[in-house]
């Protein structure tokens, strides 16, 4: 029964949502919706090919669901909805359109090496099941759409005052700006590659640009995206206090600070950075001193070595 634990976190933020008064309808549907999208999506292809990288065409395409929903069926101020919900759909779709295009490609008939690296994981734990194995990643994925991920869409467009208050433009500048923050990592590194390509070189280190102050600059940014939704949920929540109980109102904080633990972990350890990094050091000679150089995660001054 261990296989199944990754469910209970998840299950528990979805069971939160639906425990509420004004958030009970649409996390009903949204979670119901997931569902079938990685069922379709994700399961079934993943059952069939015994390759798990189609969570990365169900996981972006469900925040474009999570945004849509929130604009058709929210209760709050329209405009503060519609922005929450261009939020999601805007960032989904990026990355959505990024994962169809790779599939169009045949990209996915190999299994990414961070899904690869969870199946190393699985090994050293003793699973020997992959095949239960993956189909419990791919519903976490789903389950996560329904739950953590979706509430601070869901708190933000629950809110009916008209007037935006400093946090959630905060919020709002800290979401774009990390956004920016990201489309530029990525497109510093691809002309990285592409230069390198030219000139013949392989495998080679990216340290240039915002690459130069840590090792994964578009995971940090992602984070940060996460974080702005986070900061600009705070005032809706504080409004959710007078209609929801002060277990529940409690409740939805944990869920959304465990929303930013949650990517941070995710972009980190789970699909992110420990995974590349795995593979970078046996593919690029020169990737330990970078490693040495440069901080993984949060962005900082580069170190010399010492003499």
């Amino acid at each position: 029964m261990k296989i199944f634990l990754p469910f209970a976190p998840y299950l528990t933020g979805w069971c939160l949502l639906l425990l509420t008064s004004s958030l009970y309808s649409i996390s009903l549907l949204n979670g119901g919706l997931q569902l079938v999208l990685f069922l379709l999506v994700v399961c079934i292809p993943t059952w069939r090919t015994g390759r798990m990288s189609y969570v990365d065409i169900g996981w972006p395409w469900g925040l474009v669901l999570i945004g849509i929903l929130t604009y058709l069926f929210s209760d709050g101020d329209s405009l503060r909805s519609a922005l929450v919900s261009m939020a999601y759909i805007f960032a989904g779709a990026r990355m959505g359109l990024g994962a169809l295009k790779m599939w169009k490609l045949g990209y996915l008939k190999k299994e990414f090496p961070r899904y690869e690296y969870q199946k190393i994981r699985w090994k050293k734990a003793g699973k020997t099941n992959v095949r239960l194995a993956m189909q419990v990643e791919a519903l976490v994925q789903g389950l996560a759409n329904a739950s953590f991920l979706a509430i601070p869409a869901f708190i933000i467009a629950s809110n009916p005052n008209p007037e935006f208050s400093l946090l959630e433009i905060i919020g709002l500048l800290v979401w774009i700006s990390a956004f920016v923050m990201e489309s530029v990592a990525d497109a510093q590194k691809l002309k990285f590659l592409k230069d390198k390509r030219k000139a013949g070189e392989k495998n080679q280190v990216c340290n240039v640009g915002l690459w130069r102050f840590t090792r994964h600059p578009n995971y940090f940014a992602e984070w940060m995206v996460w974080n702005g939704l986070v900061i600009a949920a705070i005032p809706s929540w504080i409004a959710l206090y007078e209609r929801e109980s002060l277990l529940i109102w409690g409740l939805l904080a944990v869920g959304l600070l465990f929303t930013s633990r949650f990517m941070y972990t995710t972009l980190v350890y789970y699909t992110g950075a420990v995974p590349a990094e795995h593979y970078s050091v046996l593919k690029r000679p020169a990737y330990k001193d970078y490693q040495a150089s440069t901080n993984i995660f949060f962005p900082g001054k580069p170190k010399h070595k010492k003499d």
